[in-house]
C-alpha cells in the first residue's frame, strides 16, 4: 500500500500537486454539506441562534410545529437545550430539547435507559433515520433539519474548521467590527486571569493561606524569566520569607542569605565580597538549618550576561533590601502607575557592576531590571496577585486595579500576538494581548468557533 502511495504521488505533475490542497478541502466540504462531517455542537449552534429555516415546521410525522423557545444551552451532563417551549399541534410543551446529527444516535448514547432524558420533548436531528420510543411507548417528536440550513452557513463552517492559518478565522478575523473583537477578548482575557487564580489557590492552600509568601514565590519564579523560573521557585521554597527580615538592616547577610541558597557560594574565592558573602552564610546557614541548591541546576547557556541567574538574583537581593513583604505594599498602591517604581532603583551591590559571575569580571554591566522585564512582573505576579486577591476578598477596588495595569502596559511580543495582528486585530495593551493569547490556546486551537463571540459573527455574516 505505501508503495503504491509513493507510486501515485510520484506521478503526479508539479501543477496537480498545488491543486491537492484546494481538492481535497473541496471534497470535506462537499462531505459537511452532505451533513456527514461537521460535529454536533454546529448543531447546537444553529439551534441556539435559530440559523435555519423556520416555514412551515413540522415533525418527521408531518404534524404541525412552532418553536416557542429554543431553551438554554446545557453546559454539563444532561439533555443539550433546558427549558425550551414548543407547540405541537393545539398543545404547548415545556422542557428538555436533545440534538444529534442522526435520530439512533439515542440509541447509541444509551439515552433510553438513562431518567435524565425522560423530560426531553423534542428530539432535532440532523437526519432522520430511526424512530425512538418513550418510556411509555409513544413516539419522542422529531425535528428534521436536513434542507433547512443554509448551504452557506455550512460552508462558513467548514472555512472555519478547515484551513491550516495560524488560527481558523485569521482570512476575516480583519472584517469583524472591533468593538465585537475587544468585547470577546474582554472576556478571554478574564478566563485567563481566573484560570490562574485558581492555579494560585492550590499553592495558597500548601501556604497556610499566606499571601505573601506566596506573592514571594511567584515573583522569584518570575525572576527567573522562563528560563530559571524552576530554579528560582525552589530557591524561594528553601528560603522562606520572613527569614529576611530579621536581617534587614544588614545588606551582606541578605546576599548571602539569597547567593548562599541559590547554591552559588560552595567554592573558593580570592575576590573580598565573594569571600564575605561566604562567611556570612556559613553562619547563616547553620543558623536557620537551610539547604542550598546545586549551582548546576541554574542556566547560563545562549543567554545574554544581564539575564544571567547570577545578576538576577543580585537584583533579586536589592528588591528584598528595598522593600521586604512586598505585596503588602503594592496592596495599598491604588495608582498603578506608581508600581513600576518599586523595581526601579534597586541597591544593587556594586560588585555586579563589573561581574555577571562570580570569578568572571567583565566591562559595565547593567545591575538595573529592563522596562520589558519590570512590565513582564507587572503583567504576570503584580496583575494576577491583585485579580486573584480582589477576586478571593471580593474585592471589586483590587480586580479594577488588576485590570487598569494591564490596560497601562504595552501588548506582548510574540509569535501569537504577531499572527493576529498580522490578521488585522489591533492590540493596543497588555490587557488584549493577554486576550488574544487566552483566544489563541482555549478556542482557536481547539476549533470552538461556536462558541466564540468573533467566530459566532463571522457565521452570522451574509
Amino acid at each position: 500500500m505505501k508503495l503504491c502511495e509513493k507510486r501515485c504521488h510520484h506521478d503526479l505533475t508539479p501543477s496537480a500537486l498545488n491543486l491537492l490542497p484546494f481538492l481535497i478541502s473541496h471534497l470535506i466540504k462537499k462531505y459537511y454539506l452532505q451533513g456527514m462531517g461537521f460535529p454536533e455542537e454546529f448543531l447546537h449552534y444553529v439551534w441556539r441562534f435559530k440559523s435555519f429555516d423556520f416555514s412551515n415546521l413540522r415533525c418527521t410525522d408531518e404534524t404541525p410545529l412552532s418553536i416557542l423557545n429554543v431553551g438554554l444551552l446545557n453546559q454539563h451532563s444532561g439533555p443539550d437545550f433546558s427549558q425550551g417551549k414548543i407547540q405541537i399541534a393545539d398543545t404547548i410543551w415545556v422542557g428538555n430539547i436533545e440534538i444529534h446529527l442522526k435520530s439512533s444516535d439515542w440509541l447509541r448514547h444509551n439515552h433510553q435507559i438513562d431518567p435524565a432524558y425522560d423530560n426531553v420533548i423534542l428530539h432535532v436531528v440532523f437526519e432522520h433515520d430511526a424512530e425512538i420510543e418513550r418510556k411509555d411507548g409513544t413516539l419522542l417528536p422529531v425535528l428534521e433539519l436536513k434542507g433547512r440550513i443554509a448551504p452557506s452557513l455550512i460552508e462558513r463552517y467548514a472555512d472555519l474548521c478547515l484551513n491550516l492559518n495560524s488560527f481558523p478565522c485569521s482570512a476575516q478575523i480583519g472584517s469583524i467590527d472591533k468593538f465585537i473583537v475587544d468585547a470577546f477578548l474582554s472576556r478571554t482575557v478574564i478566563e485567563r486571569f481566573e484560570q490562574k487564580a485558581e492555579l494560585l489557590s492550590k499553592s495558597l492552600a500548601q501556604l497556610n493561606g499566606n499571601w505573601d509568601e506566596a506573592f514571594y514565590h511567584s515573583l522569584a519564579g518570575n525572576f527567573g524569566f522562563k528560563v530559571n523560573a524552576l530554579p528560582f521557585e525552589l530557591f524561594a521554597k528553601s528560603l522562606p520569607q520572613q527569614i529576611y527580615a530579621k536581617h534587614k538592616e544588614n545588606p551582606l547577610q541578605i546576599e548571602a542569605l539569597v547567593f548562599g541558597t541559590a547554591g552559588f557560594l560552595n567554592d573558593i574565592f580570592t575576590e573580598e565580597y565573594p569571600q564575605k558573602l561566604k562567611r556570612e552564610f556559613e553562619f547563616l546557614k547553620k543558623k536557620y538549618n537551610l539547604a542550598p541548591l546545586q549551582p548546576g541546576i541554574w542556566k547560563f547557556m545562549r543567554m545574554r550576561p544581564q539575564n544571567f541567574p547570577t545578576i538576577r538574583l543580585a537584583q533579586f537581593a536589592a528588591l528584598i533590601l528595598k522593600t521586604n513583604h512586598l505585596f503588602s505594599k503594592i496592596l495599598n498602591i491604588k495608582d498603578p502607575t506608581a508600581l513600576r517604581t518599586l523595581f526601579e532603583g534597586l541597591p544593587v551591590n556594586p560588585y555586579w557592576k563589573t561581574h555577571y559571575h562570580f570569578k568572571k569580571e567583565a566591562v559595565a554591566v547593567s545591575t538595573q531590571i529592563g522596562r520589558s522585564s519590570i512590565d513582564n512582573v507587572l503583567l504576570n505576579t503584580v496583575a494576577l496577585f491583585l485579580f486573584a486577591y480582589g477576586k478571593y476578598t471580593d474585592t471589586g477596588a483590587y480586580v479594577h486595579r488588576a485590570i487598569k495595569l494591564l490596560e497601562q502596559l504595552p501588548a506582548e511580543n510574540n509569535a501569537i500576538t504577531t499572527s493576529f495582528i498580522n490578521a488585522g486585530v489591533q492590540l493596543e495593551h497588555a490587557f488584549a494581548s493577554q486576550g488574544a493569547i487566552q483566544l489563541k490556546k482555549t478556542y482557536c486551537e481547539e476549533k470552538k468557533c461556536l462558541l466564540c463571540g468573533i467566530g459566532i459573527k463571522i457565521l452570522k455574516q451574509t
